[in-house]
């Protein structure tokens, strides 16, 4: 293989870290919000998270197959025996998710995240199983189960979904490949297969820096897998560029044209928020979301999770009681935390479209790569 290629030969998927071959929205002067970015403007910039991809990009099955695996190992240590907190927003519940309920009722995750395509939650949810299995001989014997949670975002229009390519070992390979250095983007991972807005999008990240006061200050990280969006409705930074850039393919693109798909948006903090405030902050990434041009539609499963990397809740209980700690009640220190996730959601959805490469798929379908620098000229040019 060529190092670094996200094309695998044969039916050999790739986990190894890619380069960023495309300016990010920054680069070209595009700066959404704010409050600063950290210092590499990613997810894993919250100290602690990890990140790893496993792409599945070949044409040797009998239809073409654009597909993959993402997944998040959301903090440092055993996520089983010392659980992140953790809000969960169900936007629009066009999905077919996994393990969400249970942390709705008890605000925690017990495994790392996975986020693949539709058809593949089944195979992720068995690999999150047996990664959970080999690292806690306890789990089934002298403790219960546990609940691993797996996004998805519909790949069928560019992947052979039927083909049901994910597979469990797919996922124990993402893991082995998690890294905290910047999160690779565009049509990598679970964002092979995706688009967003009439162009090839997938996976983007961004980050945010907030000052609390006293000399604290907290990080807030994005991670999104969009697949979402009408084509004429694209903005950045209130331009809406989607009128002039409509590509030709969106009227081709029937389900995609009407902004149907889904989007994945997931958060993590160092701010020691307890479960309610993170479903709070989780719920502000829709914020970023429409000021993409996303208006959640009708066939559009948006799903929001936040989780806090140092509010964590022991498996096992030291006593009948325990104290936690939590974000003061204080609005001017959430409404940084909440400006944070509507701002690093805008900008990871951008980050994935400007990330991304152009993808031909199944039945000749084709997913044109963003013109970034025309988009830049047409946000320049409505600048004041």
């Amino acid at each position: 293989m060529t190092p670094h290629s996200s094309r695998s030969p044969g039916n050999e998927p790739d986990s190894r870290p890619q380069p960023r071959t495309r300016p990010r929205p920054r680069d070209l002067g595009i700066a959404p919000g704010v409050l600063p970015p950290g210092p590499a403007n990613s997810l894993t910039d919250v100290p602690g998270v990890r990140v790893g991809h496993l792409t599945l990009d070949h044409d040797d099955a009998e239809l073409p197959v654009r597909t993959g695996v993402t997944v998040v190992v959301p903090a440092p240590g055993s996520v089983f025996r010392d659980k992140p907190a953790a809000g969960l927003e169900v936007v629009n519940g066009f999905g077919k998710a996994a393990g969400l309920s249970q942390i709705t009722e008890l605000g925690v995750l017990e495994t790392p995240l996975a986020l693949t395509n539709t058809l593949g939650v089944g195979a992720a949810f068995e690999g999150l199983v047996r990664h959970a299995l080999a690292g806690h001989p306890e789990i089934g014997t002298t403790t219960g189960t546990v609940n691993p949670a797996v996004f998805e975002c519909n790949d069928g229009w560019l992947n052979d979904i039927r083909g049901l390519h994910v597979r469990p070992r797919h996922v124990l390979d993402a893991l082995d490949a998690a890294t905290d250095a910047p999160v690779a983007e565009g049509a990598v991972g679970a964002g092979t297969g995706m688009v967003s807005f009439g162009w090839k999008a997938g996976i983007g990240s961004s980050s945010r820096l907030v000052d609390a006061g006293d000399g604290i200050r907290w990080t807030v990280g994005a991670l999104v897998l969009a697949n979402f969006g009408s084509a004429d409705d694209l903005t950045v930074t209130g331009v809406p560029v989607g009128r002039t850039l409509t590509p030709e393919q969106a009227v081709e693109q029937a389900e995609f044209a009407r902004g149907a798909g889904s989007c994945v948006a997931l958060i993590a903090t160092d701010a020691p928020a307890d479960a309610r405030q993170l479903r709070r902050i989780a719920k502000r990434t829709t914020v970023g979301l429409a000021r993409t041009g996303g208006i959640i539609q009708h066939g559009s499963g948006e799903y929001a999770l936040a989780w806090s990397t140092t509010h964590r809740t022991p498996h096992i209980p030291q006593g009948p009681a325990r104290t936690a700690s939590a974000v003061a009640e204080h609005g001017p220190v959430l409404d940084l935390l909440f400006r944070a996730a509507a701002e690093a959601t805008e900008e990871a959805v951008l980050a994935s479209l400007f990330a991304a490469r152009p993808v031909t798929g199944v039945r000749g379908h084709h997913a044109p790569a963003l013109p970034a620098r025309e988009v830049a000229r047409l946000v320049g040019a409505a600048a004041p």
